[in-house]
């Protein structure tokens, strides 16, 4: 499939040819672990074990590059598999990493309490700010990781900026692109080394799977993943790569949606008297707003916002919504509600990446605006 071809027309072909035996237009769910050999060595297509490679997850995998405008992609059991794979990959005892000062909670995790029993130490900086990511680096710095929307503050980082950074310095620029997804922002065209996806938000987007990816931007780090891929074997099964390349058929009519929706979410909230602070790249009053929309497509269906009243006022409004659903997650179909410093964050509590107590994260789905408006101002009270 030519990268010729606009995303909408990837996202549906890419990586999805008919089956040649049957001419099925959608590529089958190989649940197989094994594959007959032609003699010793003899291998069909390159099959010989599915945790090296599975004609479904290869299919989703060649989608993923495209799509993000990559070399090779590469899917995994969850994101922080795919995370965990990268940074094996990338570091070694001694080096150094900057993060950012409002990472998903998970990701700092790896790195707080995993990576460095590696050796491995990181700096804290805000993203947002070049000269603050320049400030961090240092002579050991072998990965600078941006998240742009961030998790759950919604910070924009300008990767294009960043990137410079990271080139001066050695550096490899990782950017966690889940929350705007390949359809509102391509990272690698801005300078990216890698792509970072949990695939279980909005690219699987119904919830009902968990996967993780990987894009590398050049065909030799792209091998270097993929041996560590196969070496760890944290890979995505085949009817979770199923699930997924169906996924991304719809993430563009998806993505639009969930925009249009945030957009209306986020207007509102910010009449609302007891909202004291909205958090959305979309507003103009935000500060990341002129990076956002020169480098998104669209703002995304991700709004935070912080309520009065603090910790307790907050919690009640995520315990009264209905038609936003409480849990954890985000970019499905459906709309959820949670607050991140008892829920997806609690593991920065006491850190540099605290987040505020009072703060409310939504993840917009595809429902009625109007529904989800009306029961926004009732959970509010």
């Amino acid at each position: 499939m030519s990268d010729q071809h606009s995303f909408e027309t990837l996202a549906i072909h890419a990586g999805n040819t008919a089956d040649p035996l049957t001419g099925a237009v959608v590529p089958p769910i190989y649940q197989v672990s094994t594959y007959k050999q032609d003699g010793v060595g003899g291998l069909r297509g390159g099959y010989e074990y599915s945790r090296s490679a599975n004609p479904t997850r290869t299919a989703l995998e060649e989608n993923l590059a495209a799509i993000e405008g990559g070399r090779r992609g590469l899917a995994f059991a969850s994101g922080l598999a795919a995370e965990d794979c990268l940074l094996r990959t990338l570091l070694h005892p001694g080096a150094h990493v900057v993060i950012p000062n409002d990472a998903y909670g998970g990701t700092f995790r790896l790195f707080a309490k995993v990576v460095q029993r590696w050796g491995v130490d990181y700096s804290v900086a805000d993203t947002s700010d070049p000269a603050a990511v320049r400030a961090a680096v240092n002579d050991r710095t072998k990965v600078i990781w941006v998240e742009t929307p961030s998790n759950p503050l919604l910070g924009i980082t300008d990767i294009a900026a960043v990137a410079d950074v990271a080139r001066t310095a050695g550096a490899r620029l990782v950017v966690d692109n889940t929350f705007a997804s390949p359809y509102l922002q391509q990272p690698i065209a801005l300078g990216a080394d890698v792509v970072v996806h949990s695939l279980t938000k909005y690219m699987g987007g119904h919830s009902d799977v968990v996967g993780g990816a990987l894009i590398a931007a050049d065909a030799e780090l792209g091998e270097e993943l993929a041996y560590h891929q196969n070496a760890m074997g944290a890979v995505a099964g085949p009817f979770d790569s199923w699930l997924v390349l169906r996924g991304i058929k719809t993430l563009p009519v998806r993505m639009d949606r969930h925009s249009e929706n945030a957009a209306k979410v986020a207007e509102l909230l910010t009449r609302h008297p007891k909202v004291t602070q909205v958090l959305y790249p979309g507003l103009p009053e935000h500060p990341g707003h002129e990076i956002a929309a020169k480098q998104m497509k669209a703002f995304g269906g991700m709004v935070s916002f912080r309520v009065q009243g603090g910790e307790e006022a907050a919690v009640e409004v995520c315990n009264r919504a209905k038609l936003f659903t409480l849990g954890e997650s985000l970019g499905g179909v459906e709309s959820l509600v949670e607050h991140p410093g008892r829920m997806t964050h609690a593991s920065v509590a006491g850190s540099a990446l605290e987040v505020p107590a009072d703060l409310v994260r939504l993840s917009v789905g595809i429902e009625s605006a109007d529904d989800l408006m009306a029961d926004l101002t009732q959970a509010l009270g």
